[in-house]
């Protein structure tokens, strides 16, 4: 989570680590799918049109069932704060529905926020306002 570490490793030898500490094929290929799938959607959104600020998000049956009433809550408090903007949202719902589950808790809804803000270098800022509030919240920390 840290701005300065710079991951260039490929795939193969990631799974070989994985492997090592226990992993099965299975899980490992299941990741790293997410992950391809989460930069072919970065991809896509830089070739895509802007989204215009003021907009309204509805949620289909599946993405609610998925995300809950949690998680929609929590993408909502991000847009409200400026932490996620309706671009990376999107990001965050298209992954969130790659998830395996068929309802995910608002724990793994945080994490897939913080790889989608991870993975967008210009959102490092963000990046950094939302570690400190999930990482306070999850040691129970006082400020």
């Amino acid at each position: 989570m840290d701005g300065n570490v710079a991951l260039k490793t490929d795939n193969e030898t990631i799974a070989i680590e994985l492997e090592k500490v226990g992993f099965t094929k299975g899980e490992i290929d299941c990741a790293l799918d997410w992950l391809e799938g989460l930069s072919r959607f970065k991809v896509s959104m830089e070739t895509a049109p802007l989204f215009a600020s003021p907009s309204l998000r509805h949620f289909i049956a599946e993405e609610t069932e998925q995300l809950g009433t949690e998680g929609k809550g929590f993408l909502l408090y991000l847009e409200q704060l400026g932490i996620l903007d309706p671009a990376t949202r999107e990001m965050v719902i298209d992954r969130v529905m790659a998830l395996d589950s068929r309802a995910v808790d608002l724990g793994r809804v945080k994490w897939v926020v913080l790889m989608v803000l991870f993975s967008l270098p210009e959102k490092k800022l963000t990046l950094s306002l939302l570690q400190d509030m999930i990482l306070s919240d999850a040691f129970d920390v006082l400020h």
